[in-house]
């Protein structure tokens, strides 16, 4: 039963828009779904990093490294800037954005997604919640950890889908906004994550 409540709040959490979901989306629809879901596997691969952070480190260590790399964050901000203005660059010009390649897609998703300290500083506080205390720690925060990965994957892989639909299905008739719509996400993503404080 806690199980299943836990699987039903992560549900919640994943399926709310965040930097990660807004560039799998721009990427989508800039770069066709298979790049969307390149994105996704550097997201997820992130994750793991952010989800290992939180499993094996103290209260105190996870804080410390949130607060020490808040300047990552910035890094991630100002890196979706950039993508958000090369997209609106190539609006104003009317001119198709330049391709991006497998690599750069991954690289793209662990980037956005690693720059983000709250992540660590959420998974630290909600995984413990669900830890009964009868039970090895390690191993309960072992599988909350891949549960909630694997539902990420999942539903971010589903953003991507749906994304790669809309933008076949509207076709040619999307292409004059595409790098408006793109640049508006990656924007959107960019104050996202600055808007994100420590500790909240």
């Amino acid at each position: 039963m806690e199980i299943l409540f836990f699987i039903l709040i992560s549900i919640g959490v994943i399926i709310v828009p965040g930097p990660n979901v807004l560039v799998i989306v721009s990427t989508c629809i800039s770069h066709g779904r298979l790049r969307g879901l390149q994105t996704v596997a550097g997201t997820s691969a992130a994750m793991i990093v952010q989800l290992f952070i939180a499993a094996v480190g103290t209260t105190w260590f996870v804080s410390t490294l949130a607060s020490g790399f808040l300047w990552i964050k910035w890094t991630g901000v100002l890196y979706l800037c950039y993508l958000g203005f090369n997209h609106l660059k190539s609006a104003v010009q009317k001119t198709e954005h330049q391709s991006v390649s497998s690599i750069g897609s991954f690289y793209r998703g662990f980037l956005v997604s690693l720059t983000n300290p709250k992540t660590i500083l959420f998974f630290s506080a909600f995984l413990p919640q669900f830890v009964s205390p009868s039970e090895p720690f390690l191993s309960q925060i072992a599988l909350l950890s891949s549960i909630f990965w694997v539902l990420a994957v999942v539903l971010d892989s589903g953003y991507a889908l749906l994304a790669g639909k809309l933008a076949s299905m509207l076709g040619n008739k999307f292409s004059a906004t595409q790098n408006y719509f793109s640049s508006a996400l990656y924007l959107g993503a960019s104050a996202t994550l600055a808007a994100t404080k420590h500790g909240q």
